[in-house]
């Protein structure tokens, strides 16, 4: 699979981050304060990586707008309560990002976080150089859609036969087939290879960094 892509897409949350545990330990404090029923672990995994408000249809569709707005309060002020450091990437993250920008591919990020949230968390974890071009949930259409990986792609002038998208997520799975572009699933965050097969990736990898492996 050398030399096949020009422009590798990266997911954020359980793919560059080793962040799914937190997310839904945070989901769990929010949904405390708010008297919300506590959702399963595994549910919650399954929303991760699309937008907080479609996650919020998904585990809390009786939230009104008000009720809404005080849970995503309460989540934001949970996630950021510790802070982000390069300790929160998967091991060997940042040497692979910068092996493959040193080769000379065109680097993304597609994430459902929020602008704020990916600003943040890059900068903590120093990653906030290694990008062409990032794209949030808040931003444009939440994945499962492909609207991210098309304003992506447009952007950076790329072939989709020239792409290809590493997620941990059945949402990841499929926006890469939405948008017509190859794709690659890793098994380090939120879903397991039986739930990411039926969208067909290329390859079923255990951790990200098997990458430098492949191409």
């Amino acid at each position: 699979m050398k030399n096949r892509f020009d422009l590798i897409v990266f997911d954020w949350d359980g793919t560059l981050m080793d962040s799914v545990d937190w997310i839904v330990q945070c989901l769990l404090v929010a949904a405390k304060e708010q008297n919300c029923e506590l959702p399963k672990e595994q549910d919650i995994k399954d929303i991760i990586g699309l937008s907080i408000h479609k996650s919020l249809d998904k585990l809390f569709p009786e939230l009104d707008d008000s009720a809404r707005q005080l849970f995503i309060e309460s989540y934001s002020k949970a996630f950021f309560s510790r802070q982000i450091t390069d300790n929160d990437l998967f091991s060997g993250v940042k040497e692979m990002l910068l092996h493959f920008k040193q080769a000379g591919y065109q680097l993304a990020v597609a994430t459902g976080k929020s602008r704020h949230g990916l600003d943040k968390a890059m900068q903590g974890t120093g990653l906030d150089g290694f990008f062409n071009i990032t794209q949030c949930a808040d931003e444009t259409a939440s994945k499962p859609k492909p609207d991210m990986l098309n304003v992506i792609i447009e952007a950076l002038d790329v072939s989709k036969d020239r792409v290809v998208l590493i997620g941990d997520s059945t949402h990841d799975m499929e926006m890469a087939v939405n948008a017509g572009v190859d794709s690659i699933a890793v098994l380090c965050g939120a879903n397991s290879k039986e739930q990411m097969q039926s969208y067909g990736p290329l390859l079923n990898l255990q951790k990200t960094t098997e990458l430098l492996e492949i191409l």
